[in-house]
């Protein structure tokens, strides 16, 4: 049951920031693991440990004792990460002819993600093929990124 009220009340706990990259797990005869979802905030909440754990035991007693990072994914359910929108595609879009051939070259894939990361990346390239036959940049390409040559 306190492993549960710590999830509950970990942002009161920790702070907003700190909750944002990492998240409470298993309470294990007073250890408690915490995720953290980057190499840089494990290494600051390990040095911040021991206040961390004062913080707890201010409000639990010494029913925790110590507390153990680990690398890993913390997302906070009732706070996600909202994900990054993705690009929009640049009048990028294939012919009916050239989208026939990547779907076809992808039909066997079962896997979709699989699929859908060889169908971009199928795209990406029949499209700078094109861009290079007619003598122009690909369109994810700027003016400004080519090199001076």
């Amino acid at each position: 049951m306190l492993q549960d009220t710590v999830r509950r009340n970990w942002s009161a706990l920790v702070g907003p920031g700190v909750s944002r990259h990492a998240q409470p797990g298993a309470l294990k005869l007073g250890v408690l693991e915490v995720t953290v979802d980057n190499s840089p905030w494990l290494h600051e909440l390990t040095l911040r440990a021991s206040e961390l754990l004062a913080s707890l035991q201010a409000r639990y007693g010494r029913a925790i004792t110590s507390l153990r990072f680990s690398l890993g994914p913390a997302a906070n359910p009732s706070n996600p990460t909202p994900s990054r929108p993705r690009r929009a595609d640049r009048g990028s879009a294939l012919g009916p002819a050239d989208a026939h051939v990547v779907e076809s070259m992808i039909s066997a894939v079962n896997d979709p993600e699989l699929a859908a990361s060889l169908r971009r990346v199928l795209t990406k390239d029949t499209l700078a093929r094109q861009a290079h036959q007619n003598g122009r940049a690909p369109a994810d390409r700027r003016p400004s990124e080519r090199g001076n040559s």
